[in-house]
């Protein structure tokens, strides 16, 4: 049984940093592609960043590149999203998710598990 299982969110203030991570289990980590998505309450669930299998590829939404980074380590089954800069636009609850597409895809619908997501919220 896949679990993903995101950790680390919590309240920040604006312009501060906060890493979540991913922690995987049930599945062949180094074989999938991981992803971050994030939702608010009334719109739909937008992607954030994702990584490859391998980790050799990124790719960010426009919205936070040069201000999140996304990493991951095979070797523990982990995946992060460090962000930094933050702002109350930031605030949702963040998801991670896992893709056989190894290459990282962008498209939500392109993802086979997902976790049940934690809360950032960035104070103004």
């Amino acid at each position: 049984q896949v679990q993903l299982a995101e950790s680390g969110g919590g309240l920040v203030q604006a312009g501060g940093s906060l890493r979540v991570s991913c922690a995987a289990s049930g599945l062949t980590f180094s074989n999938y592609a991981m992803g971050w998505f994030r939702q608010v309450p009334g719109k739909e669930r937008e992607f954030v960043a994702t990584i490859s299998d391998g980790g050799g590829t990124t790719d960010y939404a426009e919205s936070v590149k040069g201000r999140f980074t996304i990493s991951r380590d095979n070797a523990k089954n982990m995946v992060y999203l460090q962000m930094n800069s933050l702002n109350p636009n930031d605030t949702a609850v963040y998801y991670c998710a896992a893709s056989t597409r190894t290459w990282g895809p962008k498209s939500k619908y392109l993802y086979d598990y997902s976790g049940q997501g934690t809360q950032v919220t960035v104070s103004s």
